[in-house]
């Protein structure tokens, strides 16, 4: 996936999951994520993805300054795990398989009604 700001449809559901999902992009943008904003409007969220060849994904909440939740997504983005409302300081669980997650507003897979095993689409937002 590119820079370009694309829109997460949980198809399982027919919900949106997220309309707006920004790239966290390459490593620096990883590294820095959602720290230092005070928070994320609805309908948004931050796109990271495992390029690091590695079995698993985990997300730390140091220093951040909101709760947010985790839905972590496998090869063919299917949802593996969801952490819902994580607080700031505290950090993910360990999810291998995960190639791909996404970092929402708290509650919006709970409004999605988002679950494990459901399928998530990408599309590009015009």
């Amino acid at each position: 996936m590119n820079q370009a700001l694309v829109r997460a449809t949980n198809q399982t559901r027919g919900t949106v999951l997220c309309a707006r999902l920004e790239n966290a992009g390459g490593r620096a943008g990883q590294n820095r994520g959602l720290l230092g904003r005070e928070g994320l409007e609805p309908g948004t969220g931050m796109l990271f993805e495992n390029g690091r060849f590695t079995p698993f994904m985990w997300m730390h909440m140091f220093f951040m300054r909101f709760a947010i939740d985790i839905v972590f997504l496998g090869r063919n983005n299917a949802v593996i795990k969801i952490n819902r409302r994580l607080e700031p300081w505290r950090v993910s669980s360990v999810v291998f398989g995960a190639r791909r997650a996404l970092e929402l507003p708290a509650g919006a897979s709970d409004e999605s009604s988002t679950q494990a095993g459901d399928l998530i689409v990408f599309d590009a937002v015009d």
